[in-house]
């Protein structure tokens, strides 16, 4: 009797392995570089497929034509809380996939703030002027590797500008695009 159970259990131990629920990592952390900035990020587990995002990065924009002398670049630095609903890793581990470091698909909701702290720019005495925006984003991030990633998501929102900080009669508001594609390291 024992031949024939001992093996049995063998056999079934794989199927129990992987019974498990999938659940966000507890706490992970990364720097990612996109074609428009840099951002260091965290995100921290709130349940098993909630995690809180927090950002800090800069944002980069360009441009050019008659008006300037030269091209233009500027670095400014920007602020994000992005709660974010990994909403597929149970069926990514149900497929032997990989979840680790919150593989997945997510929905979120991305909040950035643009302080006028600083800018870093090739033009001298530049300024932006700050920003809040709040924008639905549906996104996927996955790894090559065992450290590096990638991550892309699209999504459109609001956006409030203080413009009467900066001189303006009054504020504005107008809709936000979130519009990425970036590759990371992740450190633990």
């Amino acid at each position: 009797m024992k031949k024939f159970f001992l093996p049995l259990l063998f056999c079934a131990f794989p199927f129990f392995a992987h019974s498990q629920d999938a659940s966000v990592e507890q706490s992970t952390y990364g720097i990612q570089s996109g074609l428009l900035g840099l951002w260091f990020h965290n995100e921290t587990a709130l349940s098993s497929e909630i995690a809180l995002r927090s950002e800090l990065g800069f944002d980069t924009g360009f441009w050019a034509g008659s008006f300037y002398e030269k091209t233009g670049f500027l670095m400014a630095p920007v602020i994000s809380l992005e709660p974010r609903w990994y909403y597929n890793l149970n069926k990514r581990q149900r497929k032997s996939r990989r979840t680790d470091g919150n593989s997945g698909n997510f929905l979120s909701l991305q909040t950035s703030y643009h302080p006028d702290w600083f800018v870093i720019s090739n033009y001298e005495d530049i300024r932006i002027i700050s920003d809040i925006s709040i924008i639905p984003t549906w996104g996927i991030r996955r790894h090559l590797g065992d450290h590096f990633t990638y991550e892309t998501g699209i999504g459109v929102g609001y956006r409030y500008t203080f413009a009467k900080e900066a001189g303006y009669l009054e504020n504005e508001s107008d809709l936000a695009l979130n519009l990425h594609l970036r590759i990371g390291y992740r450190f633990n």
